[in-house]
């Protein structure tokens, strides 16, 4: 009789997935990280909201005087949309691949959500939600947010936020919600202390319910036609009739 080695026979262990698919090691930080809280380094000065992060030191939240600090980091600009934290797709769709992903427009801005946003009781009508928090969706869309794709990721080994090369530019749709601000036409600085590129401290920024919808599309009223007056002619000296006899 043969003997056949049980170890032989065990089925392959799970695939090993790479750091680069399960996302940069800042993500986590970003998606755990409470904003819109008072500074802790500068409780006595005014408008120290902190919603900015730091790429680099993935610590704590910022406000817009701990910036110096951080002069050669990348920093990102977090603002909030209906109570809940939200990043626009033009910073954080050139670090990883958001595919998948529901997106919005909130004033003239795409932005994708942080966290997932529980919803009990669908609409009528509903046919597709998110995968992890049930929220619902287009059916071009499978997760609601940042941080439930990273939770679709244990199961479905096809996801991935690494960034990938495209076969064809504009081939297809599969429901990234990539915008022409991916591809910019002159590179931009990854690092850099440019106030520029943040809000002023102590303004909100805060969605306008009026101008998004599911599609990620903006809603905007037509433009009102102009009326132009015409300047009236000025009218010349008046002349009498001449006298007949």
């Amino acid at each position: 009789m043969v003997m056949v080695s049980v170890a032989s026979q065990q089925s392959p262990g799970p695939m090993v997935r790479s750091e680069e698919d399960l996302g940069p090691p800042w993500l986590r930080p970003l998606l755990s990280t409470s904003f819109f809280v008072p500074c802790r380094m500068h409780p006595e000065l005014s408008k120290n909201e902190c919603n900015l992060f730091c790429l680099g030191c993935t610590g704590d939240a910022l406000c817009a005087y701990c910036l110096p600090a951080h002069r050669d980091h990348h920093v990102v600009q977090i603002r909030r949309s209906s109570y809940h934290n939200v990043i626009r797709v033009s910073e954080v769709g050139k670090l990883i691949d958001i595919s998948h992903v529901q997106t919005y427009v909130i004033n003239s801005a795409k932005i994708v959500f942080l966290n997932g946003r529980p919803q009990a009781r669908p609409g009528k009508g509903v046919t597709n939600t998110c995968e992890i928090c049930c929220r619902s969706l287009p059916d071009s869309f499978r997760f609601c947010s940042l941080g439930c794709k990273l939770g679709g990721m244990q199961w479905d080994p096809s996801l991935t936020f690494a960034i990938r090369p495209k076969r064809g530019q504009g081939s297809g749709d599969d429901g990234s919600g990539s915008d022409d601000s991916f591809s910019p036409k002159k590179p931009r600085r990854m690092a850099g202390f440019d106030f520029s590129r943040f809000d002023r401290p102590g303004i909100r920024w805060s969605d306008d319910e009026g101008s998004r919808s599911n599609n990620g599309r903006p809603i905007t009223p037509g433009t009102p036609p102009i009326n132009r007056c015409r300047p009236s002619r000025r009218k010349g000296i008046p002349h009498r009739a001449p006298f007949y006899g």
